[in-house]
């Protein structure tokens, strides 16, 4: 029987006890480093990072936008491709579906049936300029052959691109959801002091966090900590809409619809 000298004995007891603090201090320090391995803009402070997200974004050749925003009492869902000269995608509102496909200045407007027979058509602000009016009158009229123009009309015009002409007062609101830089001036800028926020993931991307006031009333951005700088999400200040930023960079084709799926109105949409 060997016997273990008392030294032998306390050796034996620290060097495991020091093998586990050695690995717990290794994972301490990894875990207290969130930028180890990142692009380096989580380590700058809060307008920095706004800086170059905004850039980043500036720079884009593309983008998809996805998410909610609510703007004049209306809420929107978007799910649009973006480009410099063109985009397509649809848009959702309380009421109603529509499709918005854009190349160069030629814009596009597809919907079904329904869509044109309600009374509010694109909703609010975005309704095509014959939409009816918010008591369901149409022109005030009150008449069933209104009516029956109006079903008439939507047949028509059901799931067809229905050429928006550049004078027709809805034709600048419903470019608005097309322009990609007009979308992303909107949605990029923080107001107030800005602060920096948590670290996150966002679809498998690690990001860092910036909002505009501690309770981020001016708003909220979460950049790629991944490559290129590019804000991944926006949150509208008080709730106004969120936003998801994915695919940067990468182009789409877009074309115009064939003759055969087209209407072409002229100097403005028809009434219905």
């Amino acid at each position: 029987m060997t016997v273990l000298r008392p030294t032998s004995r306390v050796r034996g007891a620290v060097l495991p006890l020091a093998l586990c603090v050695g690995l717990v201090s290794a994972l301490g320090a990894c875990a207290a480093d969130p930028d180890e391995g990142t692009n380096g803009v989580g380590r700058l402070d809060a307008t920095v990072i706004e800086q170059k997200a905004r850039k980043a974004a500036d720079t884009a050749k593309a983008v998809r936008l996805s998410g909610t925003l609510v703007s004049k009492g209306g809420t929107y869902k978007l799910n649009m491709r973006l480009k410099q000269d063109g985009a397509n995608g649809s848009v959702t509102t309380k009421n109603s579906t529509f499709e918005l496909l854009r190349v160069g200045d030629a814009l596009y407007l597809k919907a079904d049936a329904g869509f044109w027979e309600h009374e509010d058509g694109a909703g609010g602000s975005a309704a095509p300029s014959g939409a009816a009016g918010s008591d369901g009158s149409g022109s005030g009229s009150g008449e069933s052959g209104s009516d029956d123009a109006g079903s008439e009309a939507a047949d028509t015009l059901g799931d067809k691109y229905v050429k928006v002409p550049e004078g027709d007062p809805s034709y600048k609101q419903l470019r608005g959801f097309t322009d990609m830089n007009l979308l992303l001036d909107g949605l990029i800028g923080l107001h107030g002091d800005l602060v920096k926020g948590d670290h996150d993931t966002i679809g498998g991307t690690r990001t860092i966090n910036v909002r505009g006031g501690e309770d981020a009333m001016g708003g909220s951005l979460d950049v790629s900590l991944e490559g290129v700088p590019y804000p991944l999400r926006f949150a509208r200040g008080g709730g106004a809409g969120v936003v998801i930023l994915s695919e940067w960079d990468k182009d789409f084709p877009l074309a115009e619809p064939e003759k055969g799926q087209t209407l072409d109105y002229g100097k403005q949409l028809p009434r219905t």
